[in-house]
């Protein structure tokens, strides 16, 4: 993975994804560089727009869900405090994968 890391950064730099300069960034990272890899990558790039890569490949962040009403009349105390903390579990939860993504 550190290798198309590697790639996506000459890229946003404005640099050329060659086999020297991908060498670079990764010594510079400190990775053990695998002169295999770096060949394969750098011939699976050539003809590829990347930023259309990329912008098709982009996926939207997944939106929290909205609260739900409060809970009815019928329900016990203890069921909607449970109903509560659930949806609070949710919320984080997807607060964290948009992290993740955005």
């Amino acid at each position: 993975m550190e290798y198309v890391y590697a790639a996506m950064i000459l890229h946003e730099a404005k640099k050329e994804i060659t086999e020297a300069n991908l060498n670079s960034v990764l010594k510079a990272a400190g990775v053990a560089v695998d002169e295999a890899r770096i060949k394969a990558l750098v011939s699976s790039l050539e003809g590829v727009d990347i930023e259309e890569a990329i912008s098709s490949a982009s996926m939207p962040v997944a939106q929290a869900p909205v609260a739900a009403p409060a809970a009815a009349s019928d329900h016990k105390a203890g069921d909607s405090k449970k109903e509560e903390k659930k949806e609070e579990a949710d919320e984080s939860a997807l607060e964290g994968l948009g992290a993740l993504f955005g």
